[in-house]
């Protein structure tokens, strides 16, 4: 990169950067621009920007380069203290006149050098005093600089870099945290008392930003989940309690929030928010929680009573948690003994019944209200005292708001033609999260609650059935509306069951409230397929009741059916009252005949099909719900009838899955009974549709019909493997598979390998059928079925290999040949490592079978260019693990070791690749493929008695040819063990100790080149780890050797890393 011609020239390029709408010039001038990021030598012509530059991207350009270099962790300390003083004082001299984002970056880098410094020399520190003395400064922009290099400091060590490695992050953080961060939050404070009149908002929410940062700090070195609105207690340090012990402290936030715009506003109450869930031991004597808490219910009580920002919605949002962090943190009976909490339940019961009418602009924050309440009526039963807690006054009026505006948000949303446009009964989460507090309001007060549901349900349920006896839908509006409201009770029915618990009702009664409840919802299981709504599958409103009525299912079966049943006598004699339904074997028989009906008339909705066989396979995979189900008619009829013309699902090609799933369930249901003949009974769909394809001529294998046959073929089979688990079961599967059907598949690889869709059910049918999991694999000693298996692994790996090969690569080279080669490399992965087949067998008989499999996996492997091998993550799992595999178990007999010496480094290079990778799992598989190799090295070469074999020599020779490979690979596993936060260090110390024994003097060379590296005040402390690494460390690769070295390598990363 030539030096720019002129600083015009650069500040041209700085604009198009930032600003052009042409993509094609963003990225040249980025381009031409990345050098000042990338080479330290550029470093000088950054402060020469920044101090000669009139564009504010130019100076952004020079301030973010730096960011970006001084990240890199390798300039001089002196250098970085030079960087450090010159933004500090170019920041004293011209951070006024600068644009807020200039002033912004040149702020990060100050921050990012101090942290990245903070244990290298104690001028790094002197930030903070450098920021107090911006505070000093009569400028009122000084002032706000100050105060956001306080944020920014806060933020950056706050906030882990991908950098550095998270211990070193954590022990920053934490010295960091004890020395300044209480003084930075006396700081906000402070400030925010100063700027609290008659200074613009945009002014004030610096310092409450400033305060909400050391609020959010990460106390304890466990991060809260960026995904959720949710966090637990904040940890202060006990050096933080005369600050909330001081009334003013809560006071100014709700002063701010009483005072300001929405924005600061908001942030007021996130601070609040962050204060009501400091831990409860800061206090250490009650009467201070209790004042603390009381100030708190003041400030919202004096909220409630006025409503002042609450109309917008952000604070409305913020208000909410603050509520319900009320009974996160306190106790029921804390709260009791506030003098005004009478006034105070009051207002949130009001303020709740208002927001559950106001659903659409409040259902986000509904949450928070009901989980507050929620949690109060849990509290109750645990209350000691005469003090009353008036929840039973309040809690059944929110139970029933909350009704009642399901009820009429159905009604508003037909009527406004919005039900189908973002309705909450179509996202699962959103749904779980509203009812999840519901069931222990609705339980409080059972009896009560249960009869206004019944008086809501009947005649919803009446007239639902009125229309199901009429010719025709009549009003479809008017129907859709009786649907939604049914929906939105059968979830709320479902969620109460979902939750046993008994408050302020015996178990008896309770039983009895369930049934009267469950009954409405069963009884309309009969009505929702009869008459005109048996034609209204294709209708939204049709299909979310049933989903809701299979949610309803699935949660009454985990209460009351199968081994629950035996104690819910009182439910069942009330069912059998109601509805005839005396005993949970009955009520099964219900349930699959929803289930049958579901999976025959829904060809239409993937989302109620897959519902359907979710809660068909949780009543499969019971033990006992399992043994019931084979005793029903209509799970007979299912398992006798499985074809496309009773389940029409099973012909749409985007139910491929389910279809998976869909013989997954019947194939373990079929195997919870002994029998080869129920068996070939029940395979005999399949065996017709093998046979049919059998008969067809090679030409028919390009048309879908044929296609789309074989392909639904193999992922039913799939299915079925996927449900065998022991010897019995698998060799039912295996005999009727082997021979006869084998050459399908080939003939199928051969004729569509071109053709993904067709070869990846195969594959992954493959893939499972080879899968040795419980030991389903186990043939008898003189059985040769084994190797009969394998040598068909074989035919098919080396067919479609040597095919796919030959293909062009397309647009989409995954979809097109790495994919299929992926699961070629599991299916053999499997086979190798399945241990029931005898390898030496096929070179003793001359048999090509092994030799041609690992030949051509080899060669599939190495048209594979390494950068996608990186790229794509399963493609990565499946060569690693197939890499484990061969050196592990193969090394001797398979062709690795015959390959060229290029070729062979190649593959070794990849493995070093791999250990640098993210990915703990193809980490740890590539130290156990580096460790066979080192090991069949120092086993045969170096410490070798015999004459070496063929395979050794070949090993040798590559050493010989290429002798940095070794050395090279010891040095990464050194570094990573070093400087990195290796979650596999056991497994990573195994191929280090191979690759020690190998050759002392490597060993030797490396520790020289890393003592090197580091600082000399530094170096004789580290030899001297390096020496106790090889205690009692002998010269052999014993277990017990082994053991010890991974000891001793656990105490030298410790002390190695201490500064």
């Amino acid at each position: 990169m030539p030096l720019m011609e002129s600083l015009a020239q650069l500040e041209v390029l700085c604009e198009k950067l930032y600003n052009s709408r042409d993509s094609a010039e963003r990225a040249h001038a980025e381009s031409t621009l990345k050098c000042f990021s990338e080479n330290s030598d550029y470093i000088s012509q950054c402060q020469y920007i920044l101090d000669n530059a009139s564009t504010p991207y130019a100076l952004m350009l020079a301030s973010t380069s730096l960011v970006k270099q001084v990240s890199d962790r390798s300039l001089s300390l002196q250098l970085r203290l030079d960087i450090r003083n010159y933004v500090m004082n170019y920041l004293a001299a011209r951070g006024p006149k600068l644009q807020n984002f200039v002033t912004g970056s040149l702020i990060q880098l100050a921050c990012r050098i101090t942290k990245f410094g903070w244990f290298d020399d104690d001028r790094f520190r002197e930030i903070f005093k450098e920021a107090t003395d911006f505070l000093a400064l009569a400028s009122q922009d000084h002032y706000l600089i100050g105060l956001k290099i306080l944020n920014s400091l806060v933020a950056e060590m706050n906030q882990a870099n991908s950098a550095m490695p998270l211990t070193l992050h954590r022990k920053i953080a934490t010295s960091f945290k004890d020395q300044f961060l209480v003084q930075i939050f006396q700081i906000s404070l402070t400030s925010l008392h100063q700027l609290k009149i008659e200074v613009p908002d945009d002014i004030r929410s610096v310092p409450l930003s400033l305060a909400l940062r050391c609020l959010s700090f990460d106390f304890v070195g466990s991060p809260v989940d960026e995904s959720s609105e949710e966090f637990g207690t904040v940890q202060l340090p006990a050096s933080w309690r005369p600050l909330l012990q001081d009334p003013s402290t809560v006071q100014i936030f709700f002063d701010y929030y009483k005072s300001t715009e929405t924005s600061v506003s908001k942030e007021a109450l996130e601070c609040l928010v962050r204060l009501a869930s400091v831990r409860r031991s800061l206090f250490a004597e009650d009467p201070a929680r209790s004042q603390f808490l009381s100030h708190l219910m003041s400030g919202t009580r004096e909220i409630l009573q006025t409503g002042q920002g609450l109309g917008h919605h952000d604070n409305y949002h913020e208000f909410c948690r603050l509520l319900g962090r009320f009974k996160v943190n306190y106790q029921l009976s804390e709260l009791l003994n506030v003098e005004f909490y009478g006034e105070w339940i009051g207002l949130v019961a009001e303020f709740t019944t208002k927001s559950l009418l106001s659903w659409e602009w409040a259902s986000n924050s509904v949450y928070y209200l009901l989980s507050l309440w929620s949690r109060l009526v849990t509290s109750v039963p645990y209350l000691k005292g005469d003090t009353p807690s008036l929840l039973d006054e309040t809690v059944p009026k929110i139970t029933e708001g909350f009704i009642t505006s399901r009820m009429n948000y159905v009604q508003a949303s037909i009527a406004d033609n919005s039900s189908d446009i973002d309705n909450p009964l179509d996202n699962a989460e959103g749904l779980q999260d509203q009812l999840e507090s519901l069931p222990y309001l609705c339980r409080f007060q059972y009896e009560s609650c249960s009869r206004f549901i019944i008086n809501i349900m009947e005649p919803l349920l009446q007239a639902y059935m009125a229309r199901s006896r009429l010719p025709t839908a009549g009003d479809l509006a008017e129907l859709s509306v009786i649907e939604g409201q049914i929906t939105w009770m059968v979830h709320i029915i479902a969620a109460i069951l979902k939750i046993r618990q008994t408050v302020g009702c015996s178990q008896d009664s309770q039983e009895l409230f369930d049934a009267e409840l469950a009954a409405r919802v069963l009884q309309l299981i009969n009505i929702t397929d009869t008459g005109v709504h048996a034609q209204r599958y294709q209708e939204l409103s049709k299909q979310r009741l049933d989903r809701a009525i299979l949610i309803f299912v699935q949660n009454f079966r985990r209460s009351y059916v199968g081994d629950q049943a035996v104690h819910s006598a009182k439910l069942y004699s009330r069912l059998s009252e109601l509805l005839g339904l005396t005993d949970h074997l009955v009520l099964l028989n219900v349930i699959v005949g929803k289930i049958a009906t579901n999976l025959k008339c829904y060809a239409e909705c993937e989302d109620v099909i897959d519902h359907t066989l979710s809660l068909f396979l949780e009543l499969a995979s019971g033990y006992m719900t399992g043994k019931l189900l084979l005793k029903l008619d209509s799970t007979k009829f299912i398992i006798a009838n499985h074809s496309r013309e009773n389940f029409p699902f099973l012909g749409e090609y985007r139910y491929v899955r389910s279809r998976t799933n869909f013989y997954y369930i019947l194939g373990s249901l079929v195997f919870m009974e002994d029998g080869p003949v129920k068996f070939r009974s029940f395979m005999e769909p399949l065996l017709q549709v093998a046979v049919s394809l059998e008969a067809s001529a090679d030409a028919a294998f390009q048309t879908d019909v044929v296609k789309y046959a074989f392909t639904g073929l193999m992922r039913d089979l799939r299915g079925i493997t996927m449900a065998t688990n022991s010897r019995r079961t698998y060799s039912l599967l295996f005999d009727w598979l082997y021979p006869s059907r084998m050459p399908l598949l080939l003939r199928a690889i051969s004729l569509c390998t071109d053709e993904p869709e067709v070869t990846t059910p195969l594959l992954k049918f493959m893939a499972e059928f080879v899968l040795n999991k419980a030991q389903r694999l186990t043939f008898d000693s003189s059985s040769p079925n084994g190797i009969l298996l394998f040598r068909e692994i074989s035919k098919l790996i080396v067919a479609y290999g040597s095919r796919v090969l030959l293909l062009p690569n397309g647009t989409d080279i995954y979809a097109s040949k790495y994919k299929g080669m992926w699961i070629s490399l599991t299916v053999l992965s499997r086979a190798l490592c399945g241990n029931y087949v005898n390898f030496g067998v096929f070179e003793l008989y001359g048999d090509r079978a092994l030799a041609d499999a690992l030949d051509i996996s080899l060669k599939m492997v190495l048209s594979i260019p390494l950068s996608d091998l990186l790229t794509f993550k399963k493609l990565s799992k499946a060569y690693y693990g197939y890499m484990e595999v061969l050196f592990n178990n193969h090394i001797t007999i398979s062709s690795v070791l015959n390959l060229d010496t290029s070729t062979f480094v190649h593959i070794v290079s990849s493995l070093e690749s791999g250990l640098k990778g993210l990915d703990t799992g193809i980490s740890t598989q590539c130290a156990s493929a580096i460790d066979s190799l080192s090991a069949f090295y120092f086993n045969n070469i170096t410490a070798g008695d015999n004459p070496p074999s063929p395979a050794a020599l070949n090993l040798a020779r590559h050493i010989g040819e290429f002798p940095n490979l070794f050395p090279q690979i010891l040095k990464t596993l050194f570094e990573i063990i070093i400087f990195e936060d290796a979650g596999n260090q056991w497994s990573l110390s195994r191929p280090i100790l191979s690759l020690i024994m190998i050759s002392e003097q490597m060993f030797s060379d490396l520790r020289a080149q890393i003592l090197a590296s580091q600082p000399v005040d530094q170096q004789q402390r580290l030899s001297q780890c390096f020496d106790k690494l090889m205690t009692d460390v002998t010269r052999s690769l014993e277990p017990k050797n082994r053991d010890r070295f991974t000891q001793n390598l656990t105490t030298f990363r410790h002390d190695f890393r201490m500064k």
